[in-house]
């Protein structure tokens, strides 16, 4: 029987691995899903709406203001050739519904724009921030460094640009960032917790306002090394890559450094992409646990984006999975994976490489795909029901 688009909670028979501090435990979602409730939801097909005959390009990244304001950001680049002249602007203000606000952003001489849009977030003082990540092996506009992230004013007026563009000198660079990926300002501390993430392999914390550096950290907390240069090639094939690597703690250094998440209580989670892991620590950058989810797929790249429920307590992780087409939820103190929605598929509520993630204070979930997904969606939530409630209609 083939699946509603968009059809819903799935239990899976996956083994996870959890690492808290020292111990080992293994859990499965089967046995997680024996008592647990899930948040449900269901996918709302006709948001968002564009003006003027715009279309977008690959939304690489969307963010939620304090306002509920939905912020998408796209690559214009990556628009058809015969659609070039209806290309939107990169950055894209909505409401709740789905009605477009306003649009801007783009190269200036004011500022060093990326040359592949990646990551948005607005902060609590409303404040837009912009990363990017060129070149990278699956787009490469040019053969310039995106090192840099900008900070703006809603209406588009630049107010900082941190690092400069072609100017990273690795991971023990503190003025430069490199291909960051993901953002989150901390109001208690007004601090910028930096996914830095394509280029290096890094959480790195600035202050919010002056771009002073504050500290940084690698996977387990383990100082985070360069990646050693590619060795020479002949006219031979490429090597093959090295195997996955499917059982123990996974490897002492970060992959792609892709999404960061810090919950109210300061825990702060990072999705490495391509070890299927999500790592757990303070605020100070003390390993806490990790999660593997969804390892053994056939994609490794399940790690993607991540997006926190809306309740006070913040109990459930949202991660998605980039390279197989769930959105994975989990129970977030506890890191049981509990289940997850969507499939592969172009049908409204399945995937195709889901991206970046963020929820509204309303608890909505909203996705955006890259390339072949190429679109954003809206999730309304409808509550934490058992699962044995079925799907949500």
């Amino acid at each position: 029987m083939r699946r509603r688009p968009g059809g819903w909670w799935t239990v899976v028979a996956l083994a996870v691995l959890l690492l808290v501090g020292g111990g080992q435990f293994m859990i499965t979602a089967q046995d997680a899903a024996a008592t647990a409730a899930m948040p449900a939801f269901e996918v709302d097909a006709t948001w968002p709406r564009l003006p003027n005959d715009w279309v977008m390009g690959d939304p690489s990244s969307i963010a939620v203001d304090r306002h509920d304001n939905v912020w998408v950001l796209h690559r214009p680049r990556t628009v058809p050739a015969e659609k070039k002249d209806h290309a939107a602007p990169p950055v894209l203000e909505f409401d709740k519904n789905g009605k477009f606000l306003q649009a801007w952003g783009g190269p200036s001489a004011q500022w060093e724009w990326p040359d592949t849009e990646h990551g948005i977030y607005v902060d609590y003082k409303d404040n837009v921030w912009i990363g990017g990540n060129n070149p990278n092996v699956q787009i490469r506009v040019s053969t310039r460094s995106d090192d840099m992230l900008l900070k703006f004013t809603t209406k588009g007026k630049l107010i900082t640009q941190i690092g400069k563009r072609d100017q990273s000198r690795g991971n023990k660079d503190t003025t430069n960032l490199h291909q960051p990926a993901d953002v989150q300002v901390v109001q208690k501390t007004n601090e910028a917790v930096v996914a830095d993430g394509y280029g290096n392999r890094r959480i790195i914390v600035l202050d919010a306002d002056t771009g002073a550096f504050k500290r940084l950290w690698g996977a387990f907390g383990n100082e985070p090394l360069d990646v050693p240069p590619a060795p020479a090639r002949g006219n031979g094939p490429a090597p093959a890559p090295p195997p996955r690597d499917l059982e123990g703690p996974g490897p002492q250094q970060w992959g792609i450094v892709h999404a960061v998440r810090i919950a109210n209580d300061g825990l702060v989670y990072v999705a490495d992409r391509g070890n299927s892991r999500v790592q757990v620590f303070t605020l100070d950058g003390k390993y806490q646990a990790q999660v593997f989810v969804n390892r053994k797929d056939k994609s490794a790249a399940t790690a993607c984006g991540l997006a926190l429920s809306a309740d006070p307590q913040q109990k459930y992780l949202y991660v998605s999975d980039f390279g197989n087409g769930h959105v994975w939820i989990l129970d977030r103190r506890s890191l049981t994976v509990l289940g997850h929605f969507g499939e592969q598929g172009s049908e409204p509520g399945n995937f195709r490489n889901a991206h970046h993630m963020a929820t509204d204070s309303k608890g909505n979930l909203y996705t955006a795909e890259v390339n072949p997904g190429s679109r954003v969606q809206r999730f309304i939530f409808k509550g934490v029901k058992p699962q044995s409630a079925g799907p949500s209609r």
